[in-house]
């Protein structure tokens, strides 16, 4: 069974459609990159996900999104118990504004996680699992607000592992990063698939799509054109709309 599986979902703004159809399946342990041009409906879908897009006026989201094959767009599913498992970064890190430690305890706090011993392990884990740990270990009191900008992202990234989930959802979190940053990111989006994490991250870097993916699903013009292992999605895409994009003919 599939982590999570999408199976015609669309995705309409009042009478627009910006989704058409998009059918694809996630599994732990792997990381998925979205690509396409601007505008195209990625992020549209991946918000789709953890139905973030019922919050959105005048949005309709159309198909069956499957969580560990359970419906979750029936509107029977809360969709703040979703978020408990399917966590999301967003595309500019936004800490809130306190300590370190208190950004990554607060969601943990506001699910009954009290004692200060399990709130301290839990906070360690995942600026671990974020690969912050040792940068912060020292400064847990300081401001989050003082990091640079990559490490605000992976406080990001430790903020949403705090939780525990099982998937997480990235939309294109190195976009606003530097090189080095970036790097930082991919190293960590590498280590959370590592430990059976499902990861599917929107990204317009194809050369990071690239190095970080397992899998590549490209969308254009509101529909999901292609699928495929990424290796072979680069050597040899299959549709006309996907070559010519990776050859920089459109987008």
């Amino acid at each position: 069974m599939h982590t999570l599986a999408t199976k015609d979902v669309s995705v309409l703004y009042g009478d627009h459609r910006a989704l058409q159809g998009a059918s694809l399946a996630f599994d732990a342990g792997t990381v998925t990159a979205l690509i396409g041009p601007s505008g195209c409906g990625k992020s549209t879908y991946l918000r789709s996900l953890n139905l973030m897009n019922r919050e959105v006026p005048g949005c309709t989201v159309e198909g069956s999104i499957l969580y560990h094959g359970q419906e979750v767009n029936d509107g029977s599913v809360d969709s703040f118990a979703l978020r408990r498992h399917v966590g999301m970064v967003f595309q500019q890190p936004n800490p809130f504004r306190m300590s370190i430690y208190d950004n990554v305890a607060f969601a943990p706090k506001r699910h009954g996680v009290k004692g200060k011993q399990d709130l301290d392990e839990l906070v360690e884990k995942s600026l671990r699992d974020a690969a912050l740990w040792d940068e912060v270990k020292d400064k847990l009191a300081t401001s989050a607000l003082a990091l640079s900008g990559g490490q605000q992202q992976r406080l990001c990234i430790a903020r949403a592992m705090a939780l525990r989930p099982d998937v997480l959802l990235m939309d294109e979190p190195c976009s606003a990063l530097d090189p080095i940053a970036t790097l930082a990111i991919e190293d960590t989006v590498r280590s959370l698939a590592a430990q059976g994490i499902c990861v599917a991250m929107v990204t317009h870097n194809m050369q990071q799509a690239a190095r970080v993916s397992d899998k590549c699903a490209f969308f254009y013009l509101g529909e999901l054109v292609e699928t495929a292992p990424t290796q072979g999605f680069f050597d040899n895409p299959r549709d006309p709309r996907t070559q010519d994009y990776l050859s920089g003919r459109v987008g």
